[in-house]
């Protein structure tokens, strides 16, 4: 863990945001049952309708499932199809018994075609169950924070005890799109994996439309029961800034996700900050300081102070690159944003003092004799 020591804090206010117009989106605008709109960098919501209201999320459950894949880290992890787990109703990625496939293919198949089979084998894999599984489900909804949402099934199919909320489905996905792994999976219009036994290509395409219909969308899973109706939660990027949008029960669902994030980006007039010619003191260089700079970000809310941090003691040499402190800002007494500084420039290492040659004992003898 580094340690950083606090340079100065600066107040800044220079973002004006989340001005809201009750002209703009009304609740009776949608279709959905229940809806919400929430900025990915700070959490902040932006629109809301029944966010708190319990609902069956269909397969937008497979978002949890995905993300717990992703997150043991382990790719290439190659997992052999049975029947008990590819045998379920519904959507299905067309495993076999006795395929082999990878973890990640696996969320290539939930993500994209909300197969029902890739998310009970990939339970079985990580869980060792799909009761196994739902409980590293639920915990993991804890440390995400929702509060009311109860996971029973990887797939999503309906039972009265699996359910959640728009807000919390939210944050799922703000969580999710963190994830560089899912992201780059959930955004994507097609892919081709590779399964089977032996292994074939397969490609596949997603089944979210906004990739095609909404400029800046994301991703990130649709999903569908009779019970819960159509639900979407879904993901767009404008000028730095992400949003997470989520309806349950919503028949005009691309309509609605359309209206939502237009909304949602009106309503932003955010700015891109950065921290340039930072000065942190250098231990033992041939500069006593090196400058640092921050990478740009965006922000979508109105940012009350900064804390700039540093190395408590960087000793060189430094490398151009590496990291020498941090920049975390403030709303609210919360960090919602924290950027790396990182060295302008190499810093490099004064050199070593020489080291006196040693004595013999005759030269030590003759030295002794002509001081005396």
């Amino acid at each position: 863990m580094k340690k950083f020591v606090s340079i100065f804090t600066t107040c800044i206010f220079f973002v004006s945001l989340f001005a809201f117009s009750a002209k703009g989106l009304d609740c009776c605008d949608l279709s959905a049952e229940c809806a919400v709109v929430m900025c990915v960098q700070t959490g902040d919501v932006l629109f809301q309708k029944n966010a708190h209201s319990r609902h069956s999320m269909a397969s937008t459950t497979k978002i949890m499932t995905s993300l717990i894949a992703l997150e043991q880290n382990t790719p290439n992890r190659i997992v052999t199809a049975d029947s008990a787990s590819i045998n379920v109703e519904g959507t299905s990625m067309g495993l076999q018994a006795g395929d082999k496939i990878t973890l990640k293919s696996l969320v290539y198949g939930m993500l994209l075609l909300s197969g029902n089979d890739s998310a009970n084998l990939t339970a079985k894999a990580v869980g060792g169950s799909n009761e196994g599984f739902a409980l590293l489900m639920n915990k993991r909804a804890g440390e995400i924070g929702m509060k009311n949402t109860h996971f029973v099934t990887p797939s999503g199919l309906d039972d009265e005890k699996h359910y959640t909320t728009a807000y919390d489905m939210a944050l799922l996905g703000c969580e999710a799109v963190k994830n560089p792994a899912f992201l780059n999976i959930c955004s994507k219009k097609k892919a081709v994996i590779s399964f089977g036994n032996p292994q074939k290509e397969h490609t596949l395409y997603n089944h979210n439309k906004l990739l095609s219909y909404y400029d800046g969308a994301l991703g990130i899973k649709t999903g569908f029961t009779r019970k819960s109706g159509r639900c979407l939660v879904s993901c767009a990027q404008k000028d730095g800034v992400m949003l997470v949008a989520v309806t349950l029960n919503a028949p005009s669902d691309w309509s609605d996700h359309k209206k939502m994030l237009d909304f949602g980006f009106s309503q932003i007039n955010a700015k891109k900050l950065g921290e340039k010619s930072i000065s942190v003191p250098v231990t033992g260089g041939v500069q006593k300081s090196v400058t640092a700079s921050s990478a740009e970000t965006t922000l979508c809310k109105e940012i009350k102070t900064k804390h700039i941090f540093i190395e408590k003691f960087l000793y060189a040499p430094v490398k151009k690159g590496s990291v020498v402190g941090q920049v975390r800002y403030f709303s609210g007494g919360r960090v919602i944003e924290t950027v790396p500084l990182v060295a302008d420039s190499d810093v490099k290492a004064l050199p070593a003092p020489k080291k006196q040659a040693k004595q013999g004992i005759f030269q030590k003898i003759k030295d002794l004799f002509r001081r005396n």
